[in-house]
């Protein structure tokens, strides 16, 4: 009996010691580790989620729980000591950062833009380019024209004025660079040298800005995540100060796009825009994936995903693996597909028999034509596809409850879509890509 009694008790000292976060050292390899059995999680699915992942061109792959590595993939050549770019998903690393200027006080995110680059940084006139400020850059709500040639153009005569700061929500990369370029001159740094002093010797988050994108290795990348799940403090450091800056980055930062914050991609919103589109989408942005989502999404699936309710930090870098666009989203709702389907025991409850409310589609990207299986028990059933402009392209209705068919889509473009299957009580939504050779 005392045998019994002690072995419970370590095991439940064990229990509450790996529920406690981790932070690996700043230098070195040393990461602890936790396996997915430990934690319920349906092992099964591993080989599956490997599978997915090596398909879809992926490169590195980290899952942390509780700071503690649960997977840790590489794939072809790529190794640990590989460094990739993280593409857009490093401008949530900017506005982490921006966040630590102000605590610094070098800059106000409500500070003029003008205050640090000086007027003439635009072609608006001055009392236009006056009302742009820090803040807008981190919202992507300049004002500045982005119906020109380069979105990525610094230069005055490439930013122009199309309506007053804080009027409209575009994803505009020029305004975004300049952030860099106002914290350079406001900390008499360069920004690598503002980002190395300020957060890699404090927490390890290793690596380098090259023309405004963010080099390293994945482990810095999950070293992030981990420091955005903490809330900015890495062990007992409280590297991000202000709380307030925090909970407004992981916000909804303006009125048009609910799903954005300061450079950060807010899941569970009632809708959404995307890059190079007016279009508002309603729904979350990824429908499988949890509502509390913190998402740094780039170019070519690079992701960082921060799910504080669970404790969770996943890190995807690689090529394209769906043919998305700026910040392509395809990708993550086939992902969370699988990874619910790996952490079903502890998190979801969803078991490994096919749902009966869930769209297959496939190929995906498509090029002539879209097979798709619904398995569902209500009826009747909505079945439309829409464009990335919210235009409907497909729409048919079915009085069937299991049911598979086609859609023809030689006569539609390359470019996102969205599946959309409603029936009186339910709606089910799938991203799609069109890619023709």
């Amino acid at each position: 009996m005392k045998k019994i009694t002690l072995l419970l008790s370590f095991t439940l000292l064990a229990n509450v010691l790996f529920a406690q976060l981790y932070f690996p050292p700043k230098t070195g390899n040393t990461w602890e580790t936790v396996s997915a059995q430990s934690l319920g999680w349906n092992t099964s699915r591993l080989d599956s989620l490997h599978d997915l992942l090596e398909r879809k061109n992926t490169k590195a792959f980290i899952v942390l729980k509780n700071g503690r590595i649960v997977i840790e993939d590489y794939f072809g050549s790529f190794t640990q000591d590989s460094a990739w770019y993280w593409a857009s998903a490093g401008k949530s690393l900017t506005g982490f950062l921006t966040g630590m200027a102000q605590d610094q006080g070098i800059v106000n995110i409500n500070d003029s833009v003008s205050k640090h680059l000086g007027s003439g940084w635009s072609s608006c006139t001055p009392d236009k380019e006056g009302l742009i400020t820090i803040k807008h850059q981190l919202s992507m709500t300049t004002g500045l024209d982005y119906q020109i040639p380069d979105l990525d153009c610094t230069d005055p005569s490439c930013l122009k004025y199309k309506s007053d700061a804080g009027s409209f929500w575009y994803y505009h990369n020029a305004p975004y660079h300049l952030i860099h370029d106002v914290i350079a001159a406001a900390s008499n740094k360069t920004f690598q040298q503002f980002t190395t002093q300020n957060l890699s010797v404090k927490t390890g988050i290793n690596g380098l800005w090259i023309d405004h994108v963010f080099y390293s290795k994945p482990r810095s990348m999950a070293r992030f995540g981990l420091l955005m799940l903490n809330k900015g403090i890495w062990a007992n450091d409280t590297i991000l100060k202000s709380r307030a800056y925090y909970n407004e980055m992981t916000n909804t930062s303006q009125p048009y796009n609910q799903a954005y914050g300061y450079l950060w991609w807010l899941n569970g919103k009632s809708s959404f825009k995307l890059p190079l589109s007016n279009t508002t989408f309603q729904g979350k942005i990824c429908p499988p994936a949890p509502d509390g989502l913190l998402m740094a999404l780039g170019k070519n699936d690079q992701k960082i995903y921060v799910w504080p309710e669970r404790d969770i930090v996943i890190i995807r870098m690689g090529e394209d693996a769906d043919g998305g666009g700026l910040v392509p989203i395809a990708f993550d709702t086939t992902l969370w597909d699988e990874l619910n389907k790996l952490m079903a025991v502890e998190y979801t409850g969803i078991n490994n028999t096919p749902e009966k409310n869930e769209i297959t589609i496939w190929p995906n990207p498509a090029k002539k034509e879209l097979n798709f299986t619904i398995g569902t028990q209500q009826q009747p059933l909505s079945v439309c596809l829409y464009n990335i402009n919210g235009q409907l392209v497909y729409e048919e209705t079915y009085k069937y409850p299991l049911f598979e068919g086609q859609i023809d889509i030689s006569n539609l473009s390359n470019g996102l879509y969205t599946i959309r299957v409603t029936s009186n009580h339910k709606t089910m939504v799938k991203k799609l890509v069109i890619k023709k050779e």
